[in-house]
């Protein structure tokens, strides 16, 4: 089984996950991913700093503002905010980062996130989605996108 194969399903396998993103906007890929996460039976924790709510739940300002902490973070935002919300992740303490990458789309990999995420032994994924794992379209695209040596390391 590849790196990444491995790596997203001891990310997914985690219980508290939250996806940094989160808009008021129903159709972005950040709430798509929340809601397939919500309905898997995780607990799921939708994070914003510009909005109060998503999806019907309550969204945090940040990693560190959720009760009782994550095991992972989705981070599905431009790069340079994926920066900020890395930093917030090594404060909060949280040991598993998933930059999302929507293969045809901008990513939210920064090369320098993804270096704070080594430099404080954060385990991290830095391209793909967890959408790959939860839903059979997107496991077609991870299978096409395996064969053609696009997925991350």
């Amino acid at each position: 089984m590849s790196t990444f194969n491995t790596k997203a399903e001891e990310f997914l396998a985690q219980d508290r996950i939250a996806v940094a993103g989160v808009s008021r906007t129903k159709k972005d890929a950040a709430n798509i991913i929340y809601c397939k996460l919500r309905e898997s039976g995780r607990q799921v924790f939708a994070v914003n700093p510009n909005t109060d709510t998503a999806e019907g739940d309550t969204c945090y300002a940040s990693l560190q503002a959720i009760p009782g902490g994550v095991d992972g973070v989705v981070i599905v935002t431009r790069p340079e905010l994926t920066e900020q919300v890395v930093r917030d992740t090594v404060e909060a303490g949280v040991p598993r980062v998933w930059m999302h990458n929507n293969t045809f789309a901008p990513s939210s990999v920064s090369d320098t996130a993804v270096q704070i995420c080594k430099d404080n032994n954060i385990t991290v994924i830095d391209g793909g989605c967890p959408m790959m794992f939860l839903d059979f379209g997107h496991k077609c695209m991870r299978w096409m996108l395996g064969i053609m040596k696009r997925l991350p390391e």
